[in-house]
């Protein structure tokens, strides 16, 4: 599983709705960061380790699967 899919379920934030909104980016970017078809910007990532608890390293990294 993605680490961001993985780390969004876990948390407060249960929908990529409300994930983009946090964010101010498209759903569709949330969707396409969790299918690993896309990263995210180098700039929107402090604020996204912030929501999901982690580091930007954790986000970037690959689990495999």
């Amino acid at each position: 599983m993605n680490v961001m899919r993985e780390r969004r379920l876990r948390g407060a934030i249960p929908t990529q709705r409300e994930v983009a909104k946090a964010l101010g980016v498209k759903e569709s970017a949330v969707s396409k960061w969790e299918r690993g078809i896309a990263k995210p910007r180098a700039d929107k990532l402090p604020q996204i380790a912030k929501l999901y608890g982690c580091t930007i390293e954790e986000l970037l990294a690959d689990d495999g699967t």
